[in-house]
């Protein structure tokens, strides 16, 4: 997966379980040797992907060290587990390339893998300095620009991801270049004319690559939600999914859509298959208990199993979501507010992040925990309706409990 698709890799995905004063985990499980088996990936033989799979490890063992194919490999991976929201591909990606030597020599195609590895697991200083690296080696590399702009954006760090940008539009096509410095745009106050700019420059690229009509179908969405269009975002959404792409946080980012739209029936039909990806099990699950039916319950204990078995591995998932667990299926406002903000320190500062720890800090009563939030909206100038409404209702809160 490329920058085509960079807002899944960045808001949607990953890890991030972050400790709640109070929780008790149990410690990292250590196995006794090599050869004892955590987990298995599925397996489907017919499967296109997993032939490719089969290939590229073949070629790989059959020359051990070799950095293009492991690189291949890698990537691969790193593909699937953005595809299939699966992140036991990272790891498997990671493990094709540990026998490279780490250096400041290393080919740029190998440091910017091992970037979107280390943004993957919310790694970001590892991965920015690891994309200087490439951009030092390969200043006009579409690729590690791409991501520079990507990991930037989750860190708020708009100036630099218009930087980002403007190199990357003087290389890349019009359509990936205008759609990069859109999204930078409409998270700085110029949400309508970003649009407009973007969705003029899709119309004019009818025939582009599959991957980038669907990411730029998936961020117009996202745009025309925000502005309160909920029909044109119905329709980018739709549109995006007619393209027949496997792509989680497009998914992820419609049945989020759905829910809000109070949708919860196609939301759930949407999410039907895809129980692996743990975001999207949490989605189904929502979209499950807000039409009442038994099977939200099992879909919630998955999840806390699969939290703690992540947690026993000495692993971490994503923070934003244990926060939207805690919040709605264990009506623990406190845990989840604590775990948001500790989530928006540590630099994950997208719209998601935002919302999320705007609305535990209502539930727990407590206005203060999201000035953090707050000063970003009013800084970055960003438009959304839904947290401009939630940042009305902190601030009409009792002076007792706002600053």
């Amino acid at each position: 997966m490329t920058f085509l698709n960079f807002l899944g890799c960045v808001a949607a995905t990953g890890l991030g379980l972050v400790a709640v004063p109070g929780t008790v985990w149990p410690a990292p499980f250590v196995p006794a040797n090599d050869a004892v088996v955590l987990e298995k990936l599925p397996y489907r033989a017919a499967d296109p992907a997993q032939r490719e799979l089969r290939s590229l490890r073949a070629a790989l063992a059959a020359h051990p060290g070799n950095a293009e194919r492991a690189i291949a490999l890698a990537r691969r991976y790193f593909d699937l587990a953005q595809a299939e929201g699966d992140p036991r591909y990272v790891g498997y990606a990671e493990a094709a390339l540990r026998p490279l030597p780490e250096s400041d020599a290393a080919p740029p195609e190998l440091l910017v893998v091992r970037a979107q590895l280390a943004q993957y697991r919310h790694q970001f200083a590892r991965a920015m300095a690891l994309l200087d690296k490439a951009l030092s080696a390969q200043p006009q590399d579409p690729e590690a620009l791409a991501w520079s702009a990507a990991v930037r954006m989750v860190q708020a760090d708009y100036a630099g991801a218009h930087r980002d940008c403007e190199r990357l539009a003087r290389v890349a096509s019009e359509l990936l270049g205008t759609g990069c410095l859109a999204h930078v745009a409409a998270a700085t106050g110029k949400l309508r004319s970003a649009y407009e700019r973007l969705l003029a420059a899709s119309e004019r690229h009818p025939a582009a690559r599959l991957t980038l009509r669907l990411w730029t179908a998936t961020l117009l969405a996202d745009m025309a939600q925000r502005l309160g269009d909920a029909g044109a975002a119905d329709a980018h959404y739709r549109a995006a999914i007619a393209l027949g792409e496997t792509d989680q946080y497009l998914l992820a980012a419609y049945a989020e859509f759905l829910l809000d739209e109070q949708r919860p029936a196609e939301a759930a039909a949407l999410l039907r298959d895809w129980e692996r990806s743990d975001v999207l099990l949490l989605l189904r699950a929502r979209a499950l208990r807000a039409l009442a039916r038994p099977e939200a319950a099992a879909l919630a204990g998955k999840l806390q199993a699969r939290y703690a078995a992540d947690a026993q591995r000495g692993e971490r998932l994503h923070a934003q979501d244990e926060a939207r667990f805690r919040l709605e299926f264990l009506a623990d406002a406190k845990g989840a507010v604590t775990i948001a903000a500790q989530n928006w320190g540590a630099g994950q500062r997208e719209a998601a992040d935002a919302r999320i720890l705007m609305e535990a800090a209502l539930a727990a009563g407590d206005a203060r925990l999201a000035q953090p939030v707050l000063e970003w909206l009013a800084a970055s100038g960003y438009e959304d309706f839904r947290l401009a409404r939630l940042a009305a209702q902190l601030r009409s809160m009792p002076r007792s409990t706002a600053r």
